[in-house]
């Protein structure tokens, strides 16, 4: 079970730096995962499509560039000074624009009919980071050696788990371990979860599709993110990884991590 939100006393001074990766796996013919991060902005985006044809890279690509667009646009006049309420509306605000983006697409082109999106999302403050997200796509932190997942799949599985249909061992080889029960532009409305975290010095984070996290246990993951390399590389390490492991999905990563600020005496 993820961990309740944490949001901090006061912000702490951080500069966040970030790195990101996405492949097509070793299985699939195209990448129909999305990312974008922007540095200036404290914001990262992951979007793991679905659909027939092409219609998947349709959804995640629409999903990244209008959540850019428009909740980015908002971040930039409001800063990450603004009360977290404010700031959920307007990130829910520019999911329900997004959403409808998509659903109105799909129902006016028979080739992308059917088509969606998981979401993950992040802002990162001086000591608080939103999460939001939507499907099986996840947020994990790293700190001080220990590793949480801060997201609850939004899937039948989880759901199964959730309910004491099924135990740990069965989800492990469940085939029903990829169908969500939520995602973004298949229903005209959907909600995103949103939850606030602290954040301190050397706090690690990371967002990933499930390519990732299905193919990379939990307890590998830990040691992989715990590894004393730069964060370019240890994108592509988890990357690397997911593939050896099998590939059996598209693959992406954005990784945020918070180094301290000096202040000036």
């Amino acid at each position: 079970m993820p961990p309740a939100a944490d949001a901090p006393a006061r912000p702490v001074p951080l500069a966040w730096e970030f790195a990101a990766l996405t492949d097509a796996g070793k299985v699939r013919a195209n990448n129909e995962d999305a990312i974008a991060f922007d540095p200036a902005l404290g914001l990262a985006v992951l979007a793991d499509g679905m659909g027939g044809y092409n219609g998947g890279e349709v959804a995640s690509g629409m999903a990244i560039a209008l959540l850019q667009a428009s909740f980015g646009r908002w971040l930039a006049h409001a800063g990450h000074a603004a009360p977290v309420r404010t700031m959920r509306r307007a990130l829910q605000a520019s999911t329900d624009e997004a959403n409808r983006a998509i659903y109105e697409a799909s129902a006016g082109n028979e080739q992308l009919r059917g088509m969606g999106t998981t979401l993950v999302v992040a802002a990162f403050g001086p000591g608080r980071v939103l999460v939001g997200h939507i499907g099986d796509s996840r947020c994990y932190r790293l700190r001080r050696g220990q590793l949480q997942l801060l997201t609850r799949d939004h899937s039948l599985l989880q759901a199964q788990l959730d309910a004491g249909a099924i135990t740990l061992e069965q989800a492990a080889v469940s085939p029903h371990r990829n169908l969500v029960t939520r995602a973004l532009g298949i229903e005209p409305q959907v909600e995103l979860e949103m939850n606030e975290h602290s954040a301190e010095p050397d706090d690690l984070f990371l967002l990933c599709s499930d390519g990732l996290s299905e193919m990379v246990p939990d307890a590998q993951l830990f040691t992989l993110l715990l590894q004393d390399i730069v964060l370019a590389e240890k994108a592509t390490l988890l990357v690397s990884i997911a593939n050896e492991n099998g590939g059996r999905d598209n693959v992406s990563v954005v990784l945020a991590r918070a180094n301290p600020v000096a202040l000036a005496a």
